[in-house]
């Protein structure tokens, strides 16, 4: 459907739109003339060492006697009292009613918090920021009571800012009524297609020829037809090429241009679902029913977290959640039910190749440099969702990220990409093609894998070669063995040290004997907790903010923290059918090269089941979305190759009848 056709649509549905949109702006007006002004007030609390600070504390292996330190682990300890549930039953009883959050002040790394109330009552938010100061210190005295800390050696907390006079928040008044503008307007966009299509529904069955549609094709420029293809391309543009931290203001990390991109490009969809322009391909079903599954999850758990006393930060982070979701649906829905050629399928893996190729180049200069190339790329509008991000180290090596937001991501993102390169390059439908232009992005993708230093991403080159190569024929096989080993060895001599680094960091894995390995199996006995008070839907999906809580480092982990065992069991189901779409490509397929994508798919979805346990692989969203594309990209392919099967034999016919060619390549023989 193209953009001439959606605007003529709309221009013969007026009666529909326009009343609707401007009922939706009405409704904004009042909204923005009814709904009160909030007001926040703020004020600053510092911690202070104990008096008896030069003496050690009889108790200082617990956090709350910690006298003499940072004192970091104990204003986080203060953090996390004051943001539960007792803590808030507790403020209600003294009358602060008002929502309010409890964190670090901003742009400092010593044990410094702030403290905000914001309500529609200016003189009473006043009174509550006052309460809620002294409240603060009143709890780090019971906490260290409870502790049984000396008063000698207990922790002080000293006001630094003052509660504030209440300033008005209009930011939150704006989203409010913005939000109900864009509802109404799109109900006045669905229902003005909707309305199209019954109409030429009815005049289809009162005439057999129905008139054709005014003005279509007049405007050239915008009567060109538009694909899934064409529109996934530019997402997959906006995804790689923008840095993923670069966010639009109040939206968070779900706020990228690309992820924005992909909820118009659902609009899009659902303009020509509606009208019937465009009809899911047969075959294609199990991608979009595994995702109703993980909507589900996502769903129970937004509603559990409505229904605990969750604080301000949680809400917002599941409404993000929410968002999230909307753009994987839209990249599932657009590549399983949008694309209906096999052809424009295969265009669309080349281009995420093609374009991951340049990220792992980028990835190339950042690691030889010890830059970031991301960093120095500002775009007006944007701004980053992620505080403070620097060049990581590891060793003597920089750890590049190229325009992803984190190494992990990097890598991650490198690894399910890999075997779509290999299966290209190896394809013989581009053997015309010179050597380098084939063997390119392999050489760039494999090569920029071991530079991260991380385990992640060795785990998923690893997993590609074993998937990859051992199904090959001998020959191939072992002329890639050989290759990888002068690989290793190239990188010894190119980059003195590298490979040593990377032995070392297995052999502390498997020894227990660093840091990272350490911190993550801390982290899995702390989730148990969480797990225990919610075990069926979580405690909302995108509510565990590392500032409130801690980070996972683990999918698995965080899944079952925020969507409980219903949405670990989503999530592994998702990942398994990915497996499944894979294997039985390479059963059904009737040529090599598609036997080689269904190994492909298989090798992709493997290497996201096994290293979505070393990060919080969902929480990025460039890795995210190339993840769920490939997903939908495995259930199209396994709908085209179906289809182009053999039918099964029969009772009625025992030889089993081959598939018939398309009506173009049938040659009628001359007479």
């Amino acid at each position: 459907m193209s953009i001439g056709e959606i605007v003529a649509v709309l221009r013969r549905r007026w009666y529909v739109m326009v009343p609707l949109t401007l009922i939706s702006l009405l409704a904004g007006v009042h909204l923005f003339r009814s709904v009160p002004v909030a007001y926040q007030s703020e004020s600053s609390v510092a911690l202070l060492d104990s008096t008896a600070v030069a003496e050690l504390a009889p108790a200082f292996g617990n956090p709350i006697a910690n006298a003499g330190g940072s004192l970091v682990v104990t204003a986080d300890v203060l953090i996390r009292t004051l943001s539960g549930t007792d803590a808030a039953r507790d403020l209600q009883g003294i009358g602060v009613t008002d929502p309010y959050t409890v964190g670090f002040a901003a742009n400092t790394s010593g044990p410094m918090l702030t403290l905000s109330v914001t309500g529609t009552d200016r003189t009473k938010v006043l009174e509550e920021t006052n309460k809620l100061t002294a409240f603060a210190g009143e709890t780090l005295n019971a906490l260290q009571a409870a502790a049984k800390v000396k008063p000698a050696y207990m922790v002080q907390t000293a006001p630094v800012v003052l509660p504030q006079t209440p300033v008005p928040q209009m930011k939150s008044r704006y989203q409010q009524v913005l939000g109900v503008v864009i509802l109404g307007t799109t109900a006045a966009f669905a229902l003005s297609f909707l309305t199209d299509s019954l109409l030429a529904t009815l005049r289809r069955r009162r005439s057999a020829s129905a008139a054709p549609a005014r003005g279509r094709g007049r405007r050239k420029p915008w009567g060109r037809q538009l694909d899934a293809t064409a529109l996934l391309s530019c997402y997959l543009a906006l995804a790689f090429f923008i840095p993923s931290n670069l966010t639009l203001p109040g939206m968070g990390g779900v706020g990228t241009p690309a992820n924005v991109f992909a909820l118009l490009c659902l609009f899009w969809y659902l303009a020509a679902w509606i009208t019937g322009r465009l009809r899911p391909a047969p075959g294609t079903r199990l991608p979009r029913v595994v995702m109703c599954l993980l909507a589900f999850s996502v769903l129970a758990s937004y509603l559990a977290n409505a229904m605990r006393g969750s604080s301000h930060k949680e809400i917002l982070a599941a409404d993000r959640g929410l968002i999230g979701l909307l753009v994987w649906v839209s990249l599932v829905v657009l590549v399983s039910a949008g694309i209906q050629d096999r052809a424009r399928l295969d265009v669309l893996l080349r281009r995420a190749v093609v374009m991951g190729t340049i990220v792992a180049a980028v990835g190339f200069y950042d690691f030889f440099t010890a830059t970031n190339i991301a960093d120095s790329i500002s775009i007006p509008g944007l701004q980053s969702s992620v505080a403070q991000i620097t060049t990581l180290d590891r060793g003597s090596f920089t750890r590049p990220r190229a325009t992803t937001a984190q190494p992990l991501e990097f890598g991650g993102m490198l690894a399910i990409l890999l075997p779509f390169a290999v299966q290209q390059a190896f394809d013989p439908v581009r053997g015309h093609l010179r050597a380098w232009r084939r063997w390119g992005p392999v050489v760039l993708m494999g090569g920029a894998l071991p530079l991260t230093v991380s385990r992640t991403s060795i785990i998923g080159a690893l997993i590609v070669v074993l998937v990859m190569v051992l199904r090959w024929k001998p020959e191939r096989r072992w002329a890639a063995i050989g290759l990888l080993m002068g690989s290793v060895a190239g990188f010894k001599v190119i980059i003195p040290g590298l490979i040593g680094t990377i032995t070392a960091l297995f052999a502390s894995f498997v020894t227990n004997s660093d840091s990272s390995t350490q911190a993550r199996t801390v982290k899995y006995s702390a989730i148990v907790p969480y797990l225990g008070e919610r075990p069926l839907f979580g405690r909302g999906f995108g509510t565990f903010l590392p500032e409130l809580f801690f980070f996972t480092d683990n999918q698995y982990m965080l899944t079952l923290a925020e969507m409980g065992l219903v949405g670990l069991l989503a999530l592994l189901v998702l990942l398994f059918t990915g497996i499944h779409q894979g294997g039985a490509i390479r059963r059904l397929a009737r040529t090599e090269s598609d036997r080689e994508l269904g190994q492909a798919f298989f090798a992709s979805a493997l290497v996201s089941l096994v290293i979505a346990a070393t990060f919080d692989a969902l929480s990025f969203p460039m890795f995210a979305g190339v993840f769920f594309l490939t997903i939908a990209a495995g259930g199209s392919c396994l709908g085209f190759i179906r289809r182009a099967a053999p039918e099964p034999a029969t009772v009625e016919s025992p030889c089993s009848s081959v598939s018939r060619p398309p009506a173009d390549r049938i040659r009628v023989p001359a007479p």
